[in-house]
Formats: structure tokens, sequence, C-alpha cells
């Protein structure tokens, strides 16, 4: 049974799953998209992402957790109903805030973090959305002390709400629980942080859950040929910048590579080059294992799914923890971080050329992608997820 935001009613359906409707703000007069609010949040506030990541905290951040917190609040009674009808041996939640109606039902639950890694805190390492370098603690205490300035106050409205309806108080300045039963990891090892605090044992590293899609990708006949393929993805929010997808296309219409390109919501706005096919939205999975390079905005799930797949990467962050991956991806040598608005033409080709002629680093990608598929991190999940339901007990590494 899987618990469904009602503008997406039928969606899991479709694949055969059982769909409990839920709202997470109240009724709007007019039909709704799914996702909709996101896409208008995001393309909205596209000028905040100019700015340097500690000025964000205010204009982006703080609104963006608002939104969760409030929408957590709302949905609380509609969960607690849905789980007193269900009886579930287990609950599993991917989230960044907390529904206490999970946790604060007695059932074993599962946290799947599907952030980058620095969502757990750790004074040895960056704050999480700063995008600062991990060798470099100068900025660390400026912007941990400006987050706290700016989400102290909805921290402390969303703790005291997480109590009253039931859950343990929250850690300091967290907005969700680790679980005391099960916690999956998306991140491989070999991109992860070095932590100064172990984590639970209750922790369970993934490497990687990259679903396969039921068809292979054919690519258009117009980008069969000889030379490099390079897929370009900024997200169903990102592609809602519409200006940044159109220069971006401009740039990309002068080197002599071939391009897929993920237009998202906006499609009918987005120009292609003479050397590029797209469409609003495009299988991922099925078309990563075809490219030689992948140019995304960061978030999570593309991040490790190039992993997954051993494509490097030009990372162009806007929002959220993508400055987070986009620093890490670079630090491990996987990629290149860019600024998206501010980047050259010339240094943004020059980094796609650099990357595929890089004979090395195709191989050591290679072999980091054979390691992480050899641990088939959904079917690990699955196990995990099972082990819990029939054991009723914390599932220990």
């Amino acid at each position: 049974m899987f618990v469904v935001e009602e503008s997406f009613a039928g969606t899991l359906e479709a694949r055969g799953f059982e769909e409990a409707l839920v709202r997470l703000t109240p009724p709007s007069e007019v039909p709704e998209v799914p996702g909709q609010f996101w896409k208008d949040f995001i393309r909205d506030t596209a000028p905040e992402f100019r700015k340097p990541t500690i000025q964000q905290l205010s204009t982006f951040l703080a609104p963006s957790w608002r939104a969760v917190c409030d929408g957590a609040m709302y949905v609380e009674p509609r969960l607690r109903e849905i789980l007193d009808e269900l009886h579930p041996e287990v609950v599993v939640e991917d989230n960044v805030q907390s529904f206490p109606a999970i946790v604060a039902s007695g059932r074993p639950w599962v946290r799947i973090m599907s952030c980058n890694p620095l969502e757990l805190q750790d004074p040895a390492l960056p704050p999480v959305f700063s995008g600062y370098p991990t060798d470099d603690p100068a900025g660390w205490a400026a912007f941990r002390e400006e987050h706290r300035r700016t989400h102290g106050d909805l921290w402390g409205e969303f703790n005291e709400f997480v109590v009253s309806a039931g859950a343990p108080p929250l850690q300091d300045m967290a907005f969700i629980h680790e679980s005391p039963w099960l916690n999956l990891s998306l991140y491989p090892e070999e991109a992860d942080y070095a932590r100064s605090r172990p984590l639970a044992s209750t922790w369970h590293r993934l490497a990687s859950s990259v679903r396969q899609e039921e068809a292979p990708f054919e690519l258009p006949g117009s980008l069969r040929g000889e030379g490099s393929l390079v897929y370009l993805s900024l997200g169903s929010l990102g592609s809602a910048d519409v200006e940044l997808m159109n220069r971006l296309t401009s740039i990309l219409a002068r080197s002599p590579h071939r391009f897929v390109v993920s237009m998202g919501p906006l499609a009918e706005q987005v120009r292609l080059g003479p050397n590029m096919w797209g469409a609003e939205l495009l299988p991922q999975p099925a078309v990563l294992p075809l490219v030689d390079l992948v140019i995304t905005h960061g978030g999570n799930n593309t991040v490790t799914e190039c992993l997954h797949h051993g494509k490097p990467m030009v990372i162009l962050p806007l929002f959220w923890d993508q400055y987070d991956n986009a620093q890490r991806v670079q630090e491990i040598g996987a990629g290149i971080r860019l600024a998206p608005y501010e980047v050259s033409d010339t240094d943004l080709l020059a980094a796609i050329d650099g990357l595929l002629a890089d004979g090395p680093l195709r191989r050591r990608l290679g072999e980091l992608s054979e390691r992480i598929r050899s641990r088939r991190g959904t079917v690990r999940a699955a196990d995990l997820i099972e082990r819990l339901a029939r054991e009723q007990a914390p599932v220990a590494g």
C-alpha cells in the first residue's frame, strides 16, 4: 500500500499497487497537476539560486522547510487514520521531515535517506546545504549560525508539534527522527564521508537503488551516429527554469557531441539545437547506460544513478542538497562542479570535452559501477524490510 498525494492518484495503481490518498494542503479550487506546487515554487524562486548558499538559507530553504513542515502537520490526522485501518507490519518512509503518526504508532518503521548523507549531522563534516568542501572548515561555523538564525524558530515549532503528537523530541535542528528499527542509506561507500561519530547499528548502506525500466530506451534516428552521447537533465523542478535551460541548450548547440535532453514540464518552451533530441519525460535509468557523460543539477537520484552506471558528471547545482552532491562528486574525482548561471560557454564546453577525453576516469568509474551493481541495493533493501516485518525487532548490521 502506497500513501500517495491526491494529485498523483493512479500513478502507483497503474503499476499494480494499492493507494491510500492524502492531502498535504487544503483542497484547491482549481484542478491540480501532480507536483505543480513545487514546479511553480521553483519557477518563482529561481532568482534566489543565483545567490551563495548561505544567503539561500533565508530566501529559499526556510520557506521550503516551512512548506514541508506545514504539510506534515496538515496530513497527521489522515495518516493516523490510514495506519489504524491497515494495521501494517512495517511502515517505510522516505522524507526529509518527520511524520509523528508513523513514529508514535508503535509499529516498526524504516527511514530511507535518499538525500546527501550530510543530512545526518557531524561536527567534522560541512553543514548540510552549504556545498562547502570537506577539507576547509572556513565558513562552517558561520553557515551553522545562520542556519540556526533562519530555521531555529521553525524547528522549535515543529518539535513541539512532534512531541504533542506522541513522538520523541527531535535532535537539535534536525527535522526527522532516526528509526530505532531500520535505516537505509542510498549513497555508495566510495562517495560517502568519513564521520567522527559512527552511525547506529540500524543503519544499512544500499550502495544504490536504481529501478529497472520495463523496456529499453531506443535512441531516435537523429541521434544515431559517431561521437559521444551526452544526457542533459536538471530534473523536473530545475528544468522549470526555462531561461536557464535555453541558455544551456544554446551553448551545447555549438558542441560536436550529441545530446539527449530531459526537457521537463515546460518542454514546449525549451529550444533544442540540431545536435539534440528531447522530450518532457524520459526513462532516465534506461537512458543512462547509453550515454558517455551526464550534465545534471546534482539531485541525489541522478548522482547515485550515474555512479551506479559509471558515468562522469558535469554538475550545475541549483538548490537543496545539490550543492553538497556537486562538491562531493568533484572531491572524489567523478565529475566537475560548475555554477549554472555564471559558467562561461568556454568553461562548460571544456569541462565536457575534458571528462570525455579522460580514459583513466572512465575506467575507474567503470570499476566503481561494477562494485556498486554487484551489491544489488534494491534486493538488499527488500530483504531488510521483509526481515523487519518477520522479526518485529531492530535490524542491526
